[in-house]
């Protein structure tokens, strides 16, 4: 008896699997800990790390400054190529407008920054160290 990952034997898969799965997080236990800090909302109400997530439902993921707005269009419990996992869901316009308008925002606000050509010296180290305290007081 051989079952592909999407006809799975139930309609409904463990968000953190599917977060695994679709590849929005490198671990399940990742995903988990996302899970519980809150910072994922399935049909505008958050969630545990076992609530069944279904074809249809819509996901609020925040993962770091990223925020994406999603339909599930297919479950899996497997991890598979990038390509499989971005058929498993649907972002929304907005939500994609949105995160490209922040990018290049943390792009434009990095412009200004000079990366320097080495790691400090130890002086430079010891200094960096000192003006660390300053801002203790």
């Amino acid at each position: 008896m051989s079952a592909s990952p999407e006809s799975a034997s139930s309609d409904a898969v463990r968000i953190d699997v599917w977060l695994w799965a679709a590849r929005f997080f490198k671990t399940r236990s990742l995903a988990k800990s996302v899970i519980e800090a809150g910072r994922i909302e399935i049909n505008g109400a958050a969630c545990k790390p076992s609530r069944s997530v279904r074809v249809g439902d819509r996901l609020r993921i925040v993962r770091g400054e990223e925020r994406y707005e999603i339909e599930v269009l297919g479950l899996s419990e497997q991890r598979g190529p990038a390509p499989v996992a971005q058929a498993l869901y649907r972002e929304s316009e907005e939500s994609r407008a949105a995160r490209q308008a922040a990018a290049e925002q943390r792009r434009l606000e990095a412009t200004g920054y000079a990366k320097p050509a080495t790691k400090p010296d130890k002086r430079a180290r010891r200094l960096i160290r000192a003006l660390g305290d300053i801002d203790a007081l």
